[in-house]
């Protein structure tokens, strides 16, 4: 019997179903999902107009390759640029977060024609050799070495040092407006800015890796907008199309042609069945105004956290529906422990609970995350 690879740590759950901000799982036992399958699910489990879309686009067509038009694909490109800021008016499509790196560096590098990428401490950008280049974490790393040589790492939210960090050598400085897997960790409005300027003095590409903290998951679309600081392209992903993979760049337009025929490419990017679930959850997400929703819930859930009376607690973290609990102790035992109260969540470093629950959780929902986590504080 063939069997299942690992990477991650299995938990003793079965989970079968899924309706918007709740799962089941084989037992019958339901779970307010603050997991969301590290953000993914953030337009809910099986939201109906996203399963229709699907639905019917599997009775037309389920593989169109990028050389040849498809009507699913001008859909999404047509509803996503509406959400999208004025200047930025090209998407590379890709099929996960750590190829959209992947495709952002490659950019970087043939616009430039350097060699070294400025990335940062407590980054998180994917697992494949050139995004683990520039992720932070060395028990991700170490068993991969040598990665891409050309990496320096400077401190997350050193303003001070930006100027030496950022010289004429470098073609690309990659940064997380907001730190997911690092530890829920804000940027500055200082510290984008001095990126913005020395990227800019030394004509080097900024990127901003959105695919956790973009999507109106912040509170804004994109989570640069919160900062009045534009990059000069952004990585995207997660739950831009309802839970199906997907991953890709939006660029400026000065970018739009740098890839010459055969310099770069993917089978399943551009999927017909993935453009209609992102053409739909593109269209919920303008329709309801996700970002309002957004601030308003994640205000209150991040409040009703704050209020939390536990020694354990130092302080909470994040913006809008991307929230993190950092502890004095590590978090996994009690990411553990929720999972038996009802509440699916999940850690972000060593010792932050992080809660990254969809769009339309309830402040009932909230009350009860707040209550379980006050619970297993008390029982770990």
């Amino acid at each position: 019997m063939v069997r299942l690879a690992r990477y991650y740590k299995v938990y003793p759950l079965s989970i079968i179903k899924g309706s918007m901000q709740y799962v089941w799982d084989s037992g019958g036992n339901r779970y307010i999902d603050a997991n969301t399958g590290h953000g993914v699910a953030f337009m809910g489990h099986s939201n109906p107009e996203i399963i229709n879309a699907v639905k019917a686009q599997l009775d037309k067509i389920t593989t169109v390759p990028l050389n040849m038009g498809n009507e699913a694909r001008d859909e999404f490109v047509s509803e996503f640029s509406k959400i999208i800021p004025h200047g930025f008016d090209t998407v590379f499509l890709q099929n996960t977060g750590t190829e959209a790196v992947e495709t952002a560096i490659k950019i970087g590098k043939k616009v430039t024609r350097r060699k070294t990428i400025v990335a940062f401490t407590n980054s998180f950008h994917g697992r494949t050799m050139g995004s683990l280049s520039v992720t932070w974490n060395e028990n991700y790393r170490k068993a991969f070495q040598p990665l891409y040589p050309h990496v320096r790492f400077g401190t997350f939210n050193n303003v001070n040092e930006v100027d030496k960090l950022i010289d004429d050598d470098v073609c690309c400085v990659i940064v997380e407006p907001v730190q997911g897997e690092g530890g829920l960790n804000t940027a500055t409005v200082n510290f984008l800015k001095a990126l913005r300027e020395a990227a800019s003095r030394v004509n080097a590409l900024l990127i901003f890796d959105e695919i956790q903290c973009g999507f109106g998951r912040t509170g804004e679309a994109w989570a640069f907008q919160h900062y009045g600081v534009e990059p000069d392209l952004f990585t995207a992903g997660k739950a831009i199309a309802g839970g199906l993979p997907i991953g890709l760049v939006v660029a400026k337009g000065e970018f739009g042609d740098v890839f010459s025929p055969g310099e770069h490419g993917s089978t399943f990017a551009g999927n017909p069945v993935v453009m209609a679930a992102a053409a739909a959850a593109t269209r919920v997400f303008t329709r309801v105004n996700v970002p309002s929703i957004v601030k308003e819930t994640g205000s209150l859930l991040a409040k009703r956290l704050s209020e939390l009376n536990s020694r354990l607690v130092i302080r909470v973290k994040g913006m809008g529906l991307m929230i993190g609990v950092e502890l004095r102790t590590r978090a996994e035992p009690y990411v553990e422990a929720l999972m038996r109260h009802g509440i699916l969540a999940l850690t972000a470093g060593v010792n932050v609970v992080r809660f990254l629950p969809p769009y339309m959780i309830s402040g009932d929902d909230v009350e009860a995350i707040v209550n379980a986590l006050n619970e297993v504080l008390k029982t770990q």
